[in-house]
This record gives structure tokens, sequence and C-alpha cells, in this order.
């Protein structure tokens, strides 16, 4: 059975809460990815911010270089292991409306993994 770990985006970006929201839109175009995490203390996630985050706060008409990632991230995110089921991720994902979960192994963040990540997983590996 295939697991969140095979799908994932191993390159975790991270963001302080004390960031601007401009600084975290900046991190995720030059990534080219739709969600950056929230950590304090290099490990500990306290928040993601999403790009629907990002549409709230221009939708508030926040200043970017004013604005921090801490009034607009979603605190306290759901959290999976690596070794959860694909299909189970998914499952996660379509109840509850996210497109990103963060992958934390021990409390430490490992990865995330989006819709994108496991459509494309999905793809490549049904043609095998």
């Amino acid at each position: 059975m295939a697991t969140v770990g095979e799908a994932m985006t191993k390159d975790v970006l991270t963001v302080d809460p004390s960031a601007s929201i401009g600084e975290a839109a900046e991190k995720m175009e030059a990534a080219n990815v739709g969600a950056v995490l929230v950590v304090e203390d290099f490990v500990r996630i306290v928040g993601i911010i999403t790009e629907r985050d990002l549409m709230r706060a221009v939708a508030a008409r926040s200043r970017a270089a004013e604005a921090r990632v801490r009034q607009w991230m979603t605190g306290e995110p759901i959290t999976i292991e690596p070794d959860l089921p694909v299909e189970d991720a998914l499952e996660i994902m379509f109840s509850r409306h996210f497109r990103h979960l963060p992958v934390v192994k021990d409390g430490r963040p490992l990865g995330i993994v989006s819709l994108r990540d496991l459509a494309r997983w999905r793809f490549e590996h049904s043609r095998s």
C-alpha cells in the first residue's frame, strides 16, 4: 500500500510567525508551492499559511509588508505521519477541505503533502 512518505514533498518551506505575509508569499512564489509551514524554534509547527489564508488577508486589505503570518495562518494544523496510507490522507483532505497536510515524525516536520503531490504520484504509478 502506498504511503504519504512516498508522495510528499520533502523540501519543507518554513516561516516564522513574526514574518510578514509578504515574505511568506515570496517564499511560496519562488518555490511554486501553495503552503508554508509556520514554525517556532526551527522545529515546532504552530501553523500553516496557505494560498487561501493569503487571499483572506488580501480581501481584508491587509498590507503585505505589515501583516504578520501569525494573524492569518491556520493555527495548530492537523498533521500526519509518513507511513499513513495515501487513501487515508486523501480522506482527511477531502472531508476537511484541505489541500495541504504537514507530514511529521516524532513531532518534527519531514515534509508536506498536497493534493497535487498525491495526484502526481498516483498518475506516475498507475502507468507502471
